[in-house]
C-alpha cells in the first residue's frame, strides 16, 4: 500500500512538473541551443552553420498585417541562407520568453524577439520553431514568425 501511495504521488508530481526530468532538461537545452545557433549563424553570416542546424527542406513563414489585412509569405531555407550570407547589413535577432516543448523526436520553440539591423531596432514579434531530432541532433524544419514595426521595446532581455 505504501508503494502504491508513493507511486501515485510521483505520478502526480511528474504531471504537475510536465514530466520534467534531468534527461528532459538536457533535451530542452539541446533544442534551445539549436535555435540559438541559428541566430549566432545569422550574426556571423555563416551559411554552413545555418545548414547544419536546419533540414534541407526547411521553410520560413512570415506573417504580418499590411494596411489592416493579414499577409503571409514563405521562403525556402536556401533562399534565406543566401540572403543572410549576402547581406551587407549586420543582422541581430535577440530572443526572450523562450518556451520549449519536446515529445520524442519533435520539439517546438516559441519566443518573443527583437530584430536589429545595423544595431538599430527594426522590428519585433514572435518566432515559432519546429524541430526534428535526427541522428545528427536537433534540426529546424519550420520557422514561422510575426512581424511588427510598431510597439517594439528596445533592450528587451535576450
Amino acid at each position: 500500500m505504501a508503494f502504491r501511495r508513493v507511486s501515485v504521488l510521483m505520478t502526480v508530481a511528474a504531471a504537475l512538473l510536465g514530466g520534467f526530468t534531468p534527461g528532459r532538461a538536457q533535451e530542452v537545452e539541446e533544442v534551445r541551443k539549436t535555435v540559438e545557433a541559428l541566430f549566432d549563424a545569422m550574426r556571423a553570416k555563416d551559411g554552413e552553420l545555418l545548414r547544419k542546424v536546419t533540414t534541407p527542406e526547411a521553410r520560413l513563414v512570415n506573417t504580418r498585417t499590411v494596411e489592416g489585412a493579414p499577409r503571409m509569405g514563405s521562403t525556402a531555407i536556401e533562399d534565406f541562407i543566401r540572403r543572410v550570407v549576402e547581406s551587407e547589413a549586420h543582422l541581430d535577432e535577440r530572443i526572450w520568453d523562450v518556451e520549449v516543448r519536446v515529445n520524442e523526436n519533435l520539439a517546438s520553440v516559441w519566443n518573443r524577439y527583437n530584430f536589429y539591423l545595423d544595431g538599430e531596432l527594426h522590428h519585433c514579434g514572435v518566432d515559432a520553431f519546429q524541430l526534428f531530432r535526427s541522428l545528427d541532433g536537433w534540426k529546424i524544419f519550420h520557422i514561422a514568425d510575426t512581424y511588427s514595426e510598431e510597439g517594439c521595446q528596445p533592450n528587451s532581455p535576450r
